[in-house]
């Protein structure tokens, strides 16, 4: 078992939109997610932790109308410039050499974040491998998506799929191959888009395989294949790959997700593999949460990634830093 190494600094980056999504709330994920002790489980853990605060876009005005919804391109423009300045900073904290540590937000934030990872891993020639654990597949397309939810694209954009016009191109995409992608936890897939994810060779881990293999096994797979590509690992943690029953803080929730110790076992084994190199937490909706369970179980499963253990050491000295 290989034992991951502390990095020298967790750089945490909060994405506060939903404008991915069609539920409000999911935008206030970033600061549930410290209030509920993020930062402080990180340092207990004996990491140095940067907070870089949160990117966000300026409100839009209020209206008195209780059904008016934002214009979907107004949405659509919240979601590129976010990702182009996740993108951005992320790269930045990459090429420092540290660790970064995405909260959001909804999942679109992983069209930025990832894009990050694909940006820095490129020149070197080192594969990224994502392991994408959530509930949906999120390789719609805006031709095949029932929707028109940014939220449900994210992995069809990283991946090229074309259909996508010229206002989601520019210097902060990056690519992935899609052989290199694992759906981990999967129970909801819509037609097209599974059309879509069988073509593209995308490994899919749905919870059938899942019940039939055992989480070990299932995930064991994955790890060994980014090993044996030497890549770099990045975990994508959507709040609906859990089952709802024990995570109830999200908006697109879907029954016999991951239970308490199976999403755990996954954080640990990633940590034990060494291999992850930057982490996305999403979809948290403090609005739809239960006095803040979800939360407190989404910084508790990221403490197992970060090396949290039953049979813990001590902690030692830690520290704190404010910037951006």
């Amino acid at each position: 078992m290989t034992q991951q190494a502390r990095p020298r600094r967790i750089d945490l980056l909060g994405v506060a939109t939903a404008s991915g999504a069609s539920v409000r709330g999911c935008g206030m994920g970033p600061e549930a997610l410290r209030v509920a002790g993020l930062v402080e489980a990180l340092m207990e853990l004996e990491h140095v932790v940067a907070d870089h605060g949160d990117l966000r876009r300026p409100q839009p005005e209020l209206s008195l109308d209780p059904s008016s919804t934002r214009l979907p391109d107004e949405r659509k423009a919240d979601v590129l410039d976010l990702a182009a300045r996740a993108s951005d900073a992320g790269l930045a904290i990459l090429q420092d050499g540290y660790f970064p540590l995405f909260i959001g937000g909804d999942h679109s934030i992983s069209m930025g974040t990832i894009s990050a990872v694909a940006r820095h891993c490129a020149p070197k020639g080192k594969p990224v491998h994502v392991i994408w654990v959530d509930a949906h597949a999120d390789y719609n397309t805006p031709d095949t998506s029932p929707s028109g939810n940014l939220h449900g694209m994210p992995l069809a954009l990283l991946c090229g799929e074309t259909e996508f016009d010229e206002s989601f191109r520019g210097a902060w995409l990056g690519r992935i191959d899609p052989h290199d992608v694992t759906i981990f936890g999967a129970r909801s897939i819509d037609r097209e888009e599974r059309r879509l994810v069988q073509a593209r060779g995308v490994d899919v881990v749905d919870m059938r395989k899942i019940d039939q293999l055992g989480v070990v096994a299932a995930l064991q797979k994955v790890i060994d294949k980014a090993r044996a590509a030497g890549a770099h690992l990045h975990v994508s943690f959507d709040v609906d790959s859990i089952d709802p029953a024990i995570a109830p803080g999200g908006g697109t929730l879907v029954p016999g997700g991951l239970t308490y110790r199976e999403a755990h076992l996954v954080m640990e084994m990633l940590h034990d593999s060494g291999l992850v190199g930057s982490l996305d937490v999403v979809e948290l909706n403090p609005f739809l949460d239960h006095g803040g369970k979800t939360a407190t179980l989404m910084v508790d499963l990221v403490a197992s990634l970060f090396g949290r253990s039953i049979m813990g050491e001590e902690a030692g000295p830690v520290e704190f830093i404010t910037e951006g």
